[in-house]
């Protein structure tokens, strides 16, 4: 049942098929008052009044965080706040200097910067003494060929702005840096000018990735999703599924648990929800990177089909300053979800995928793209997936596996786009 004292703003609604469920489920908790770039349309049930604002500045594509500090302080002159969250990655910022400007919990903008920044949260956490690659953050190809010849190879190179591992990619020897260097720059101009040019290039972490889902409140860190990671379309780390258990033993991970909790502290979050993804190397859990906002790819989807717990009402309370509860409700045993990629460069023009009646596991199967969509893949885009499809089952193994039949089962028309140029 939503309160009906005061209205909490969510800032930027986000592609209605990986979020719409978040909306869906933290309007029973509390009214909630968007801020977004146009009309509700699919939002309309889920809110209780909106304010249209630009929330990217036309000129430089960046969040204008004047008009949406200016549009939130009007609106708190006719309505009651009590709350502000956002789970757009580009948002977080905007979102913290709200809640700075109207006094309600969440993350200090300092807090959120340290996020953001890529650089900024390994220099972060190298000074607070916990597991990090080597790194250096490489402004021109001479500046990296020197920093790699230092850190030695393989290595990973990044933008330092920019979510999903867009522009992230290995190089395995001197002869692959050059490539590498140009695809992680390139990349870093397609988000925030903040964080343009520059590419960190790291010491190559190996051994499981996870991704932990956790709330901060009043400085005391919480993990309540575990997310096992897929990566696929080397030598880039795009992220390909997710499957993730109830009962994942990493929940109670004492040293897990211990550099999570330092690492929120030496970032100096209060509140807030954070998605950090984890590599589980020989030497201990190693922090990739810690991002200011729920995780995405569904991931805190599948936590709510395996647990029950809810992460919009999490949200909420936390944004409220409301001592949120973590308690399972259900438990499914395992969820997974898989993003099916094209073999090539191509429009995509009939999708068929089975049907979750017959297959063994599969819960839902859907479509991501229309007719006559382009798909790029790396490295002249990312994240160009066609479907996705959700599996259960009562343990990792046999998810992963009735993934992968599921997937076998899928199929495609496409023509060749390979040759077909990109637009600017």
């Amino acid at each position: 049942m939503a309160h009906d004292d005061g209205i909490v703003l969510v800032v930027g609604s986000g592609a209605q098929l990986y979020r719409e469920y978040l909306l869906a489920e933290a309007c029973k908790r509390h009214r909630l008052w968007l801020l977004d770039a146009a009309e509700p349309t699919w939002q309309r049930p889920y809110v209780v009044g909106a304010s249209v604002v630009e929330l990217l500045d036309r000129a430089r594509l960046v969040p204008d965080q004047a008009k949406l500090i200016d549009t939130a302080m009007r609106l708190a002159s006719r309505h009651k706040i009590v709350g502000v969250f956002t789970y757009d990655e580009t948002l977080v910022i905007a979102t913290a200097h709200i809640a700075e400007a109207l006094g309600l919990p969440g993350m200090t903008v300092d807090g959120a910067d340290r996020c953001r920044n890529k650089h900024r949260n390994r220099q972060t956490l190298t000074e607070a003494g916990l597991p990090q690659p080597r790194f250096v953050l490489a402004g021109t190809l001479e500046e990296a060929r020197t920093a790699a010849a230092v850190i030695g190879y393989p290595l990973v190179l990044k933008p330092r702005g920019i979510g999903a591992s867009i522009g992230v990619v290995r190089a395995d020897t001197a002869a692959d840096l050059d490539t590498a260097f140009a695809t992680a720059e390139r990349a870093s101009h397609a988000g925030s000018p903040a964080y343009e040019g520059g590419v960190l290039v790291e010491e190559l972490l190996t051994g499981p990735e996870i991704s932990v889902d956790g709330m901060i409140f009043a400085g005391e860190y919480r993990p309540f999703f575990i997310a096992r990671k897929q990566v696929g379309l080397a030598p880039y780390f795009e992220e390909v599924g997710h499957v993730l258990s109830a009962d994942d033993p990493l929940l109670d991970d004492s040293e897990l648990g211990k550099v999570l909790t330092e690492a929120h502290r030496a970032l100096g979050i209060q509140y807030g929800i954070t998605h950090t993804e984890v590599m589980l190397t020989d030497r201990g859990p190693a922090i990739v990177e810690v991002n200011g906002r729920l995780g995405g790819d569904l991931i805190p989807y599948l936590g709510k089909l395996a647990t029950g717990i809810d992460p919009g009402h999490l949200a909420v309370d936390v944004a409220t300053g409301t001592q949120p509860v973590i308690q399972p409700t259900t438990e499914t045993g395992c969820v997974g979800i898989r993003f099916l990629y094209p073999p090539q460069d191509c429009r995509i023009w009939t999708v068929s995928l089975p049907d979750p009646g017959t297959a063994a596991g599969l819960r839902e199967a859907r479509t991501m793209v229309e007719p006559g969509t382009l798909l790029r893949l790396p490295p002249r885009a990312h994240v160009g997936r066609y479907a996705y499809l959700i599996c259960t089952a009562n343990d990792r193994a046999t998810c992963n596996a009735r993934l992968d039949a599921a997937s076998r089962s899928t199929s495609l028309t496409y023509d060749d786009a390979q040759n077909e140029p990109t637009a600017a």
